[in-house]
C-alpha cells in the first residue's frame, strides 16, 4: 500500500536510503552518498507531506516524493511543457533486498496517476547520468529526456532531466 510517510517512519526510510546508497556506490554507481540524502531532507518532506512510502507487511519497501515545487536547478532548463501546473517527482527508492519486483513501477504508476488525477501538464524529474538502469527504465515509461543539471555536492556527473507530457 502507497500512503503519505509520517514523522515516525523517518529513522526506517533513512535507514531504507542508506542501504539504497551503499548499494548504489558497490555498483559503482556514485548518486547518493554520506550527505544524501540527510534525515533533514527528509523530514522536510514529510513536514511538507510529499513524501510517499511503499509498505509490504508493515515494512517500508519504497519512497517517493512528490511535489510542485521546482528547484533551483530547473530553472534554465527547457522543458517540453509551461511551467507551473507541474508535478516533480525526487527520490525514489526502493531497498535493494526488494528490487526487481515491480515495487519502482508501482510507484511511478502511482505518481502519474496522481498527476493525472490532479490535472497536472507535465511529470518532471532527473537521474543520474551514470545510472544506465534508471536511464532505460524512464525512456520505457515514454519519458523524454531533456539538458543536464548539476548536483555538486552529489557528484561531478551530470543528471538528466526528464518529462512525460500529460496534458499539452
Amino acid at each position: 500500500m502507497i500512503k503519505k510517510a509520517v514523522s515516525k517512519d523517518v529513522a526506517e526510510i533513512y535507514a531504507l536510503t542508506k542501504s539504497c546508497a551503499k548499494h548504489l556506490i558497490e555498483n559503482d554507481i556514485f548518486q547518493w552518498n554520506e550527505q544524501y540524502p540527510s534525515s533533514e531532507v527528509l523530514n522536510k518532506d514529510i513536514e511538507l507531506q510529499q513524501l510517499y512510502k511503499l509498505e509490504i507487511d508493515n515494512r517500508i519497501v519504497g519512497i517517493i516524493v512528490l511535489t510542485e515545487i521546482e528547484d533551483v536547478e530547473y530553472k534554465n532548463v527547457e522543458w517540453l511543457t509551461e511551467n507551473g501546473n507541474n508535478l516533480y517527482i525526487h527520490r525514489l527508492a526502493v531497498h535493494p533486498n526488494f528490487q526487481g519486483k515491480g515495487y519502482a513501477k508501482q510507484l511511478m504508476d502511482f505518481a502519474e496517476n496522481y498527476a493525472t488525477e490532479n490535472d497536472f501538464n507535465s511529470v518532471r524529474l532527473d537521474t543520474f547520468s551514470q545510472n544506465s538502469r534508471n536511464i532505460k527504465f524512464y525512456k520505457n515509461r515514454n519519458y523524454k529526456q531533456l539538458e543536464s543539471i548539476y548536483f555538486p555536492k552529489q557528484s561531478t556527473f551530470p543528471f538528466y532531466c526528464f518529462e512525460l507530457v500529460l496534458n499539452a
